[in-house]
Order: structure tokens, then sequence, then C-alpha cells
């Protein structure tokens, strides 16, 4: 049975020959930190790491090209050097200052939205859905991903995630509550832009496997929007979406949002968001979803990395504590995050070697 066979049965509720071994990929700094513990020093990206441990996915999932969001990107730059502190223009048109080594937060002092004048800029210039050069050879990437036995997915982007990035978090909290309308506008925008890709590019029959979303809009504590708004803005323009990808034969629709994500879920149900990601297990518990949504919620992910930092018998136990999620279906298991250099290397061997006794 090939990858792509076992990942469309695990998520149409069919019994596979085994569950498929993805993992989510690791951060920059743990390939760095792994090479000094075992890991060849060839293996410098996620894709290559997934390749030598013999892993299914994420990173070597296939996608249908299509280039979403900001096209062109703005140029990732440094502007200016302050000692360890580096001024950075990011792909977002952010302006950021970050410490000049791996994983740490940015200060924002700039966003690339921040009056409607800057949004209508955007969106005339970098959020054309015709612009050329926007979409690839979408036959050749499908053939190619069925002939290699993998899943494709088409990256639907985001209704609230990428208004975060262009704007801030906070002017987009304050654009909310003060300018309705133009959230709106904006997210009518991406919306019409995801149903054009759609139509005009996504071939029918099931030949692309799953919808990928991005939002991360919840935090360790709940949403960073309100359950009312998130269900007035933004679930009915996930169900056109999701019926447009219905139509091409595409039902899995797997929502990536870190956090505490409980009341968001039965809106993206609604929405037709079935498969919730990468599922955080220190605020979500993947078997109080299962519990409360049933069959009609899709689960991938929830190993607490943390198990992963504390060492084997940590593992032995998340590892039972996951199996009968496993056993019932619909469930892929996988680290709740990127994993983080305070794995070892011999850990995270140790964790899938026991992983595939549950898959």
């Amino acid at each position: 049975m090939t990858t792509r066979e076992r990942f469309n049965r695990v998520f149409r509720w069919e019994k596979p020959d085994r569950v498929p071994d993805m993992e989510f990929g690791y951060w920059d700094k743990t390939i760095a930190v792994w090479h000094e513990q075992g890991l060849p020093r060839d293996c410098r990206t996620n894709e290559d790491v997934e390749r030598h441990l013999g892993l299914e996915g994420i990173s070597i999932i296939h996608e249908v090209p299509i280039r979403k969001g900001l096209f062109p990107a703005f140029e990732e730059t440094t502007i200016e050097t302050r000692g360890e502190r580096r001024i950075v223009q990011t792909r977002d048109g952010a302006l950021t200052e970050m410490l000049d080594y791996d994983s740490s937060m940015p200060k924002f002092l700039k966003f690339a939205v921040e009056t409607r004048a800057d949004w209508e800029k955007l969106r005339d210039e970098r959020l054309d859905p015709r612009r050329p050069g926007r979409v690839g050879d979408v036959r050749a990437a499908v053939d190619a991903a069925h002939a290699a036995g993998m899943p494709i997915l088409f990256h639907c982007g985001s209704l609230y995630g990428w208004l975060r990035d262009w704007m801030g978090l906070e002017n987009l909290s304050i654009a909310l509550m003060t300018d309705r309308d133009w959230v709106e506008e904006m997210m009518e925008h991406v919306t019409r832009m995801d149903l054009e890709f759609i139509e005009r590019h996504i071939p029918g029959g099931g030949e692309v496997d799953v919808a990928w979303w991005w939002e991360d809009m919840c935090y360790n504590h709940g949403p960073l929007m309100s359950p009312k708004l998130f269900e007035e803005l933004m679930v009915p323009r996930y169900k056109r979406i999701t019926e447009a990808l219905r139509a091409r034969g595409i039902e899995v629709n797997v929502l990536d949002c870190d956090g505490r994500i409980y009341e968001l879920v039965p809106g993206w149900l609604r929405g037709g968001i079935n498969c919730m990601f990468p599922i955080e297990s220190l605020h979500t518990d993947p078997g109080k979803l299962r519990e409360e949504h049933g069959d009609k919620i899709l689960l991938f992910g929830g190993v607490d990395k943390m198990a992963l930092i504390a060492g084997k018998e940590a593992i032995d136990r998340e590892l039972e504590r996951l199996r009968p999620l496993v056993k019932r279906g619909g469930y892929l298991p996988c680290v709740d995050h990127r994993v983080p250099p305070d794995v070892t290397y011999e850990n995270y061997l140790y964790y899938l070697d026991k992983k595939k006794a549950i898959l």
C-alpha cells in the first residue's frame, strides 16, 4: 500500500495496512544540535531528515504549485545590525527587530498594512490571483505525486493568520471592533482568490487529496478573536471554499492552529474544515476533541513534545495514552509542533521506534 493510499484510508475512516509514519519537522537549531549527536551532517533540511529516517511526510508531501498569499513576496533583508540584534524586513513586509540566532521571537516595529491605502496597494500589487508566474504546472505535479505514491495537497492559506501577519495582532484586533467592513473586505478578497484558484486550476475527481489551512489564531487560553465574530466573519467564507473543494473531490481540510482551540472547533467543522493539526497537547487534548465531536472530526498530531524531552519512560506513557485513538481511526499521530533542540537525537529515534508499534 502506498503512503497516499494509507493517508486517504485513515482520513476516510477506512483500514490501511498501517497508519502513515509522518512527522511535522524540526527547528533549524534542532538539526544543528543533532549533528553533534549522530545525525549525518548532510541532513540539513526537514526533507533531508525525513528521508534519512524513512518517514513519509509532512515535509515531503507533494503540493499543488500555486503561489498563495503575497506574490511577489517582499524581499527578506537585513536593514541594520545593532550588536546581537538585527533590523529585518520580512517576506510579509513587516519591519522587525530580532536576536541574531535561531527561533527567537521578533519585536515588530512596523507592518505592511497600517491604513486602508496600504491595503489597497498590497492588494493591487501582490494579491492578484491572475498575476503571471503564480501558477505552475499543476497537471505535472499531480501526476508526479501519484507516480510517487504520495498525497498531494492544495494550500488554502488563511483568512485570519495572513491578516495578522500583514497588520499585526493589535492592529487587526482594533480593526475588528472599529472598522469591521474593512476586515471583511480583506477576508473576502482572500476568499475569492481561493475560489478562483480552485475553479481554474484544481482538477476534479479527487486527484488532489487534501486541502491545508494555516490560521494560528489561538494562544494558550483560547482564541485571539471572539467565537461570535469568528462565526460571523469566517465560517461562511470557509464553507464557500470547502464546498468548492468538495466539488473537486477534496473532502479532507486540515487546519493548522496552535494553542487552545476548543472554542473554535465547532465553527471550523460547520465551515467544512474537519481535521485539526498539530493539536498542541499542552493546551488541547486530542482525546477530548474525539470525545466531544466523535467521527465528525479528524485528528493529526497531538504527541506531546515535552514527553520526548523528558525521556524514554515519558515517551512510553505518551504513546500508550494515544494508542486507543490510533486504533479507533481517523487519527494520524505526530509531534505537536516542530521538534525542539531540547529533544535529544537518541530520544527521538526511540520515539520513532516505539511509535511504529501503534501504527
